[in-house]
């Protein structure tokens, strides 16, 4: 018989946009956490840039509004990010009352730096490593909060789904989740769930995300009927660390932002055949540029260089890169830094309205999982975090808004795994893994084309074919879990860029390489599409 645990809010996922629903919701509710593994293991911690905030008497909301919808390639809805950034400070001031500590100049105001496609300095940070500062002063005060209970090593496979009684809407009552350590399924249920699992990066065989973002809410939400959008939008940070033996290691915004240049293998500099603003050109520009250049010269990467800047500005603004670079043999204030790019941040995601409500009545989702129409074609540098924190205060008050009027749910089934027997072959699950990492590298990377994306799509099919019977006959375990999503999710990234026919912002495909007139989502419907009575309030 499974164990059966309840609470009011079911959050799945511990980055900042779970963890920011958490306390805000804490003060009032009980609130169970679902990590996949430790609480500070997701995309969060890795956050090296910041998040962006108007605070400087020479910027505006105005500015950063126009800022984000330039990045956003026509393709950002204008009231989610006039929203978000108007509510900027407020989330910065939220941030700083939990804890966390940003930079300061010696005269004790908070330091602004610059990043891609801002036109003023509004990124808050902490040095070089404002994503481990935020995570640790958020997960700080989840442990110590006596309404908030935090299980590690425990990962989704499904949610619970039940007809309501009283009405047509179909609601989201739960999740069957495996606790890993003890290898056992446990059933979840909660009057409220909520989906901050991050992105699907790990879909890519080189990417700065941690092994955790492989696309889990989003493939959950797609199974229990919710729609999805712009799924062909992965963004690729321009700048990872290249070495045989750096695992995903990403070199921030922040470096360009401050003067590093990229050169060739020969040391020219080549940003402004490319862009005006050269080495500060939005992301996918300086992606392409990358990808053009190394696959022209048949080089394997590219290089940064910030030697021209003094050693003590280095030390101060970048401690953790020069740290991290220094135990590969690269001094950054002598060497140049080799560099590719590589998946970095899911634009798309699961639709939701202005609260973050999904199409399933009492699911909501947050954070990179979430489709809000704030990025548009290309996500800008630290809109993430805002976003977050901004959503994720917005989803708490909606649900404890909501809460009261909620009737109880029915207990869920048991999880059934009476006919599975323990696999010998798990050698399955890695190859798979493999293969789906370097079809979606080379067919669904930086530049596609409509051949590529058939190719990709006759392979996934096939995997997810093996992938189910796998799923069917043997007892699952997370790697399994992990893969099953990665390659739906995969699946519904090709299906999307397939769609778009034109080049707009992160998709670029030989085919159609214009930019069409008409700015459009790419929308996918789930055959057991779940809205029967929820609006989701999209442009």
């Amino acid at each position: 018989m499974n164990t059966i645990c309840t609470q009011e809010i079911l959050i799945i996922g511990s980055g900042a946009a779970g963890m920011t629903v958490a306390l805000e919701l804490a003060v009032k509710y009980k609130v169970g956490i679902l990590s996949k593994s430790a609480i500070e293991s997701g995309s969060t911690w890795w956050a090296q840039g910041g998040i962006a905030g108007v605070f400087d008497h020479q910027d505006s909301t105005e500015s950063h509004y126009q800022d984000t919808l330039e990045a956003g390639a026509g393709l950002c809805h204008e009231e989610a990010v006039r929203y978000t950034v108007e509510s900027g400070p407020n989330a910065i001031h939220w941030l700083i009352e939990q804890g966390v500590k940003f930079t300061q100049s010696e005269d004790k105001k908070y330091h602004l730096t610059k990043e891609a496609g801002h036109s003023h300095r509004r990124i808050f940070h902490a040095a070089d490593s404002t994503g481990k500062e935020v995570s640790t002063s958020l997960a700080d005060r989840v442990k110590t909060n006596p309404n908030i209970r935090l299980y590690e090593n425990h990962v989704v496979v499904d949610l619970i789904t039940q007809a309501d009684k009283n009405s047509s809407r179909v609601r989201c009552t739960g999740a069957y989740v495996l606790d890993v350590q003890k290898d056992c399924v446990i059933v979840f249920q909660a009057k409220s769930v909520v989906l901050a699992t991050g992105g699907a990066s790990k879909a890519y065989l080189y990417t700065s995300n941690p092994d955790g973002a492989t696309g889990d809410g989003i493939a959950l939400a797609w199974r229990s009927g919710c729609r999805v959008a712009n799924l062909e939008f992965n963004q690729f940070h321009p700048t990872c660390l290249y070495h045989p033996n750096a695992k995903s290691f990403l070199l921030t915004e922040a470096l360009r932002g401050e003067g590093a240049y990229l050169r060739l293998p020969n040391g020219e500099r080549f940003m402004s055949k490319f862009h005006p603003k050269e080495e500060l050109a939005p992301r996918d520009v300086v992606a392409r540029a990358m990808d053009y250049e190394i696959k022209r010269l048949g080089c394997e990467c590219l290089y940064l260089d910030i030697t021209h800047k003094p050693v003590s500005f280095i030390d101060q603004h970048f401690p953790s890169v020069k740290a991290y670079c220094l135990s590969f043999g690269i001094d950054i204030s002598k060497d140049l830094i080799p560099v590719v790019p590589a998946a970095h941040y899911t634009c798309g995601g699961i639709m939701v309205n202005s609260l973050g409500q999904t199409d399933l009545w009492n699911l909501y989702a947050v954070g990179e999982t979430a489709f809000t129409g704030l990025h548009g074609a290309n996500r800008m540098a630290s809109n993430s975090l805002l976003e977050c924190v901004v959503y994720g205060r917005a989803a708490a008050k909606a649900i404890s808004e909501s809460i009261s009027s909620i009737p109880e749910f029915d207990i869920a089934n048991p999880w059934d795994e009476s006919r599975v027997t323990y696999s010998d072959e798990d050698v399955i699950i890695s190859h798979n893994w493999n293969e789906l990492r370097r079809f979606m590298w080379d067919y669904v990377g930086i530049v596609r084309s409509q051949k590529r994306l058939e190719r990709a799509e006759h392979r996934v099919k096939l995997l997810q074919k093996e992938i189910q019977e796998y799923y069917s006959n043997y007892k699952i375990g997370k790697n399994l879990i992990e893969l099953r999503n990665l390659v739906l999710v995969s699946e519904l990234i090709i299906r999307c860029a397939k769609q778009r026919k034109e080049s707009r912002g992160l998709h670029y495909t030989l085919d159609y390489p214009e930019l069409s007139s008409i700015a459009k989502d790419t929308i996918m419907v789930p055959i057991n599409f779940a809205a029967q009575n929820i609006v989701v309030n999209k442009n």
